[in-house]
C-alpha cells in the first residue's frame, strides 16, 4: 500500500494545475437553487469523458413529492438536474457512494466580499468563491480519487458511484431522488467541509415556527392588552430550558468538544403592526438539532411538551397556547459505528497521507449522509476538505493542499474498500 501511496501522490501532483482549473470553473458557475443546470451538465460531460456510466435527470413524480422524507420549498426542479456517474467494478467487491452537492447558498451582500463571489481566484494556496468550501472542493476530491486510479490503470472489484446532487441546502431532496432511483451501496463518503476531521455521526435538524398570541390594545392604555412580544420572552426561556435539558443528557464523547452539541436556535422573530398598538401576535422561527440515533418525532414531542408546560408558569398560555408548526428544511440524523471497517480504513490512510492521527468527532450540522444511512441502508461517513467556519460566509475559500490530501486518502480507501481486481498483478503498479 505504501507503493500505491507514493505513485498516487505523484500522479495527483502531475494533474494539480488541471485540477485547480477545473475547480475554478466549477466555482464560477453560480449554482444557487434553480440554477445548477450548467455545472451539472459540465460534470456529466467530465464523468462521461472518464468512461463512467452517466445518469443525468430532473427530479419529478409523486413517489418523490409524496415521500415522507421529501423536503423542499419547491416541487418543480427544471434547471436543477441530478448527476450520477458509476465506475463499474469487475464484481465481488464492496461498493461505495461518493456523494456531494453542487447547490450553494446565495452570495449575500457583495460589498462584504473582497472579490467577485464567484471569482475562483487562487491566492496563497487558497481558492476563493462561494461554494469552494461548501462543497465543490470536496466534490473535486472525490472525482480526483477516481481519476487518479484510472490514470494508474487500477481496476477495482466494487462499484464506485459518484453523485453530484442538488437541494442539499434545502433538506436533501436530491439525494432522496438518487435513493428512489435505486442508487445504494455498501458505504458512502460525504466530503463536506469538516476541516479534514472524520465524522461517523451527524446531528439532524428541522425547522419550526411558533405563533405566540397576545391581545391588542391602544399603546396609551397598554395595560388593557396583553403583549405577545412580552409573552415571547417566556417562550424563548422555555425553549432555552429545553435545549439545556436535551444537551445535559447527551453523553456521546464525540460531542465532548462542542459547547452545545444539539442546539435549538431561534433565528427569526416578527410581530406587531403599529408602534402605538399592543402586539397581538408574534411569529418565531428556528432550527432544532436532533441527536444521532434520536427519532425526529421524539424531538418534536419534547418541543410540544415544553411549550405546553408554559401554562403551568403563566395562566395566559392555558387559554392561548403557543401554536407549533414544523415546516421547511429537515436533515435526518445519522450514525455509523466507530468500529465500522470503513472508519478503520479512513483513519489508517489518513495517517499514511498526513503523518498524524485523524481527529474523530461528531458533526455539528446535518448532511445528506443521514438519508443514505437511514433510508438507503448505506452507512455514510462525513470527511472532507474545507474550512467549516467560512462556509456560507463572505470570502469563502478552501485550502488547495487539503483538497489533494483528501483525494489521496479517498483513492487509497477505494483500493482497500472496493478491492483490487484479482487479475491486476503487482507489475501493473
Amino acid at each position: 500500500m505504501a507503493n500505491w501511496q507514493s505513485i498516487i501522490r505523484e500522479q495527483l501532483e502531475k494533474d494539480r494545475e488541471e485540477a485547480v482549473a477545473l475547480l475554478q470553473d466549477w466555482v464560477r458557475h453560480p449554482s444557487v437553487q434553480g440554477e445548477e443546470e450548467s455545472i451539472q451538465e459540465s460534470i456529466a460531460q467530465k464523468l462521461a469523458s472518464m468512461g463512467l456510466d452517466v445518469d443525468l435527470w430532473v427530479m419529478e413524480g409523486e413517489e418523490l413529492l409524496k415521500h415522507p422524507y421529501f423536503v423542499s420549498p419547491r416541487e418543480q426542479f427544471a434547471g436543477s438536474p441530478n448527476v450520477v456517474g458509476v465506475w463499474r467494478g469487475s464484481g465481488k467487491g464492496r461498493s461505495i457512494i461518493l456523494n456531494g452537492h453542487v447547490d450553494v447558498v446565495p452570495a449575500g451582500d457583495r460589498a462584504q466580499w473582497s472579490d467577485d463571489p464567484f471569482s475562483g481566484k487562487v491566492e496563497a494556496g487558497k481558492l476563493f468563491g462561494r461554494g469552494a468550501t461548501d462543497m465543490k472542493g470536496g466534490n473535486l476530491s472525490s472525482l480526483l480519487a477516481i481519476q487518479v486510479l484510472q490514470k494508474l490503470g487500477v481496476k477495482l472489484k466494487g462499484d464506485v458511484i459518484f453523485q453530484s446532487v442538488v437541494e442539499e441546502e434545502s433538506g436533501g431532496a436530491g439525494t432522496l431522488a438518487t435513493i428512489l432511483r435505486g442508487y445504494k451501496a455498501d458505504a458512502a463518503l460525504i466530503p463536506e467541509p469538516t476541516n479534514m476531521k472524520i465524522f461517523p455521526k451527524q446531528q439532524g435538524s428541522m425547522w419550526f415556527r411558533l405563533h405566540v398570541k397576545g391581545r391588542s390594545a391602544h399603546g396609551g392604555t397598554r395595560y388593557e392588552g396583553v403583549s405577545a412580544i412580552e409573552k415571547c420572552l417566556q417562550v424563548v426561556q422555555a425553549v432555552g430550558k429545553l435545549e439545556k435539558e436535551r444537551n445535559e443528557r447527551l453523553e456521546d464523547p464525540l460531542y465532548a468538544k462542542l459547547p452545545i452539541p444539539i442546539p435549538i436556535n431561534i433565528g427569526v422573530i416578527e410581530g406587531g403592526k403599529w408602534p402605538s398598538s399592543v402586539a397581538d401576535l408574534v411569529k418565531l422561527e428556528g432550527r432544532m438539532g436532533v441527536a444521532p440515533g434520536e427519532r425526529m418525532d421524539d424531538a418534536k414531542a419534547e418541543m410540544a411538551a415544553a411549550l405546553k408546560g408554559l401554562a403551568e408558569v403563566d395562566p395566559w398560555f392555558a387559554e392561548h397556547p403557543v401554536e407549533l408548526e414544523w415546516y421547511g428544511a429537515r436533515w435526518v440524523p445519522g450514525a455509523v459505528a466507530e468500529e465500522h471497517p470503513l472508519m478503520e480504513i479512513l483513519q489508517r490512510q489518513f495517517e499514511v497521507v498526513r503523518g498524524e492521527r485523524a481527529v474523530v468527532e461528531a458533526s455539528p450540522w446535518g448532511t445528506d449522509g443521514g438519508l443514505l444511512t437511514a433510508l438507503a441502508d448505506t452507512p455514510a461517513i462525513v470527511v472532507g476538505p474545507g474550512v467549516t467556519q467560512v462556509a456560507h460566509y463572505p470570502d469563502e475559500f478552501i485550502v488547495l493542499d487539503d483538497v489533494f490530501d483528501c483525494a489521496e486518502i479517498f483513492a487509497l480507501a477505494l483500493i482497500e474498500w472496493c478491492g483490487l481486481d484479482d487479475t491486476q498483478s503487482d507489475s501493473d503498479k
